[in-house]
């Protein structure tokens, strides 16, 4: 398959999409700090929607079409769902309504002329999805949606929320979970902000984020001081006395349970009934207590909606209609580029202040140069700015006929603003990026995070939090800082908030304890841009040691790869065995960045200090000649004892290979609880399915 071979192309676009909308699920339902305007997201998703339907054999299990985003924060403790909260599938045009509709009567055996459906019909609220869960009336947990199957327990916090009863009527069943939104009324949202305002704190952007940042702290009585409401608009419960037949009777029982709901939910029939719904409220958007996004439809009737049942990763029988983005017009000051916490370059529009969407605008990002390219932005030029309740806004296109005479076009620099480090550009790439990793002020937080992390150097309880000190008290600036014993002391860390002594002790031993690991794990943990574990062990196993690798003359590796490459194409066609290629597993544009990042006298000091301040590596042996060497594993499945990284450890350590999909060229599919398509797979193809016995057993 070739590079231009459209199939090519559309696995390459696929893979480029899932890491940009994962990276943008991490950022916005993880660490409430969204980088993309929510149409965007959605255009990115619909994106990938269309190329997985165009090409169903690129459709992968880890999809962001196949699962919600976000996954649960390590600060608070994780609770598994009893039932899945999963997203909706949504519409932007009337089109799009229409298709629901007929799907739900096709599925359901409706005839248009006789009859119409009933849907219940409610404001889709700009908050945070949270579960309740109420035993013998008495509200015992409650949890953020997160990735849809495990959130975030959040239960301490919601009791500070005065709208959300702690004890249910008398009559409720024994156990039941209530399901809606937390956010922050408009008005309590700039009560708020002037409070911040006059404290000389921070302003939150929108009531979102204030919503989420006000729900996700650790210490409840700062949750308590912000006014947050909670409404209901779905349960959960098989014991009811009498059973409710529709969702219009869920929202009537919720009620009598004290809670509060949307006064806009409403019951209409068809088509016609759900547009006209969506134009009402579009109406009274403005005046409403609370941002919405949109509107919220579902079939009324619980018996259709589990008749309907769901898809992937939302019910069928339910659809959000989203209202279109907020537009002004503007005129681009300027240009400026933003280094991001990965090094990625993003040119920012400078703005005339103009107000869109409830807030004056003065910064819109471009994204991307190609972007700049394709909406051919010039500073000078007048330009439609969107923006729908998001962070930040966006330039949409330009109005060429108001351009003026001498009107700049931008250039992307060849040096990032903040370090002075040379940027690249990776040709399938859209970004351009800093290489100073290591030692750019703008990277530094994530970059000692990614360092600190399990895979990486392992550095167990250096979260967020604790980073965010370390780095705004100056006390540490490059990962070397961590080792630093001048620097990073037992009474230092225990001065931080919220750091007791014991606390502090824990952290000091476990960097202590970070000090040996192996050149696989420290590769990684450098956060070379592409550079994964697997590409990580390739090096290793290539140059066997750091000095090798920093010596390494990386165009003379790319031609000798070339060569051979071109070598081993003759060789197959007179039938003769194929000369091993160096670092194979390792493409140009990977080798390009390790050599940039590897080229940088900043990361090669940090990397020095690193070893001078007491990292080793211990010697990583790989068995050869037994019973798993060069056999191929895929896992499945939750085994007993071990988890799914170590049994891969264990397998990669005694020379075997382990992998994410079964072919034909699998050896063992290793399954365990609830395997799923993986083990169905195996089966047909004849594939040998052991379990953890079975494995321990092979691995001796």
């Amino acid at each position: 398959m070739t590079a231009d071979d459209p199939r090519a192309q559309a696995a390459h676009r696929a893979n480029e999409l899932r890491a940009e909308i994962e990276n943008h699920n991490h950022r916005y339902y993880v660490l409430d700090d969204p980088s993309v305007t929510d149409a965007e997201f959605d255009r990115l998703f619909r994106e990938l929607q269309a190329l997985e339907a165009q090409h169903p054999e690129l459709v992968t299990p880890d999809s962001p079409t196949q699962r919600v985003g976000g996954v649960a924060a390590a600060a608070f403790d994780s609770v598994t769902h009893s039932q899945p909260m999963l997203s909706l599938n949504n519409a932007f045009e009337v089109e799009e309504v229409e298709a629901f509709d007929r799907r739900v009567r096709e599925l359901l055996g409706v005839d248009k002329l006789e009859n119409e459906v009933d849907y219940a019909v409610e404001p889709k609220f700009d908050g945070l999805a949270i579960s309740l869960r109420y035993e013998q009336g008495r509200l015992v947990s409650g949890a953020t949606r997160g990735d849809g199957y495990t959130g975030e327990d959040v239960t301490a916090n919601l009791r500070t929320i005065p709208s959300l009863p702690l004890r249910l009527p008398e009559g409720a069943p024994p156990l039941i979970e209530v399901r809606g939104e937390v956010l922050m009324l408009r008005a309590d949202f700039e009560r708020l902000n002037r409070q911040q305002q006059a404290q000389d704190a921070k302003l939150f952007a929108n009531p979102r984020n204030a919503a989420a940042g006000s729900l996700r702290q650790l210490d409840s009585a700062i949750t308590a001081q912000r006014r947050l409401t909670f409404f209901a608009y779905g349960l959960v419960s098989d014991n009811l006395q009498q059973p409710l037949d529709s969702h219009q009777q869920v929202i009537d029982f919720v009620k009598k349970l004290k809670f509060k709901v949307a006064p806009e939910c409403a019951v209409v029939q068809g088509v016609a009934g759900l547009l006209g719904y969506y134009r009402q409220i579009g109406l009274k958007r403005e005046s409403l207590p609370y941002d919405i996004d949109g509107v919220v439809y579902k079939v009324n009737s619980l018996a259709a909606q589990q008749k309907l049942g769901f898809v992937s990763r939302a019910p069928r029988f339910a659809l959000a209609h989203k209202f279109p983005a907020e537009e002004a017009v503007s005129v681009v000051l300027g240009i400026d580029v933003q280094v991001g916490r990965t090094g990625a370059l993003t040119p920012v529009a400078r703005l005339e202040p103009v107000f869109v969407g409830g807030v004056t605008v003065t910064n819109a990002t471009l994204h991307n140069i190609d972007q700049v390219r394709t909406k051919d932005v010039h500073v000078g030029d007048t330009v439609i700015v969107r923006r729908a309740g998001d962070v930040i806004p966006e330039v949409v296109r330009v109005a060429p006929e108001k351009r003026p005479a001498g009107a700049q076009r931008f250039e992307m620099p060849g040096v990032c603003p903040v370090c002075q480090s040379r940027v690249e550009r990776i040709e399938s790439e859209a970004a351009y990026r800093c290489t100073g990793g290591l030692y750019c002020p703008a990277q530094r937080k994530q970059a000692l995070l990614h360092f600190a992390s399990r895979r990486a150097m392992d550095i167990e309880g250096l979260g967020d939090r604790l980073v965010e000190q370390l780095v705004d008290r100056g006390l540490v600036a490059t990962p070397a800082d961590l080792y630093d014993q001048q620097r990073l002391t037992v009474e230092t860390l225990a001065a931080l908030d919220r750091m007791a002594e014991k606390s502090a002790e824990n952290i000091v031993a476990a960097i202590a304890k970070s000090r040996h690991s192996t050149l696989a794990r420290f590769l990684f943990a450098l956060g070379i841009y592409h550079v994964g574990e697997e590409v990580a062990k390739i090096l290793t196993r290539h140059f066997g040691s750091l000095e090798a690798l920093l010596d390494a003359d990386w165009n003379q590796l790319n031609a000798e790869k070339e060569r051979i490459q071109k070598d081993n194409v003759k060789r197959k066609a007179k039938g003769l065995e194929l000369r091993d290629v160096p670092l194979a597993g390792i493409g140009p544009e990977i080798m390009g960045s390790i050599a940039n990042f590897l080229q940088q006298p900043h990361n090669r000091e940090v990397i020095t200090q690193l070893i001078q301040r007491g990292v080793v590596f211990a010697e990583e042996r790989v068995a050869a000649g037994g019973a798993v060497s060069g056999k191929v594993f895929v896992l499945t499945g939750t085994l007993p004892t071990l988890g799914r990284d170590e049994a891969k450890a264990k397998i990669e350590a005694a020379g075997g290979k382990v992998t994410g999909s079964v072919s034909k060229k699998t050896d063992y599919v290793v399954a365990g609880a609830e395997a799923g398509s993986k083990l169905d797979k195996a089966q047909e193809l004849g594939v040998e399915v052991i379990d953890e016995a079975g494995l321990l057993a092979l691995l001796g």
